[in-house]
């Protein structure tokens, strides 16, 4: 039973089910819809969160929320220039980064939250209008992740990505219900 619990709260909205193949104009639409709206709802998600609070882990062994804030930045401006290199470079190797490693930095536990809200909210900004201008064939373009040893097209990016803020807004949201605050 303890397994499985960890294993909900690690996975509150499930695995990410990355598409096989190219997205309907709408599913994109919808996963762009959700980068757009994440700035806004990792928020709300924290508004109101003392110090404490912050520096809760959202599970067992997991981050804080603190970290969650600041990884998202983190995650999302990586995604963001490898969208870039795949639009620009034919086929390339990203580079990977180690997410404890950078979660544990001392800029984590020092910089303000409200600075990686606002980096993330221009950063949402920026890439979502490249989002919305891609064309059939630029979705249909790769990049190479060697540390999980696959090609990933845009459109599988896209969908990734879009689950990876919905899963850490839940990571907060089931803690703050769990805990009453």
């Amino acid at each position: 039973m303890e397994t499985t619990l960890k294993q909900d709260l690690r996975y509150p909205i499930g695995r990410p089910a990355l598409p096989e193949q190219p997205l309907e104009r709408g599913s994109r639409t919808a996963y762009i819809a959700q980068i757009s709206l994440l700035p806004d709802q990792l928020r709300a998600a924290v508004t109101g969160l003392t110090p404490t609070q912050l520096d809760t882990p959202y599970r067992p062994d997991g981050w804080t929320v603190r970290q969650v804030i600041h990884h998202l930045p983190d995650s999302h401006l990586n995604s963001y220039s490898r969208f870039r290199l795949a639009l620009t470079e034919d086929n390339p190797t990203i580079s990977p980064y180690d997410e404890e490693a950078w979660a544990a930095l001392p800029d984590v536990g020092a910089t303000p939250t409200a600075v990686s809200l606002a980096l993330l909210e221009a950063l949402h900004i920026r890439w979502t209008i490249l989002l919305r201008n891609l064309t059939d064939e630029q979705w249909a373009r790769t990049f190479y992740h060697p540390g999980s040893k696959r090609t990933f097209t845009l459109d599988q990016a896209l969908a990734l990505y879009a689950w990876h803020g919905r899963h850490h807004v839940a990571h907060i949201t089931e803690l703050r219900q769990r805990e009453q605050w």
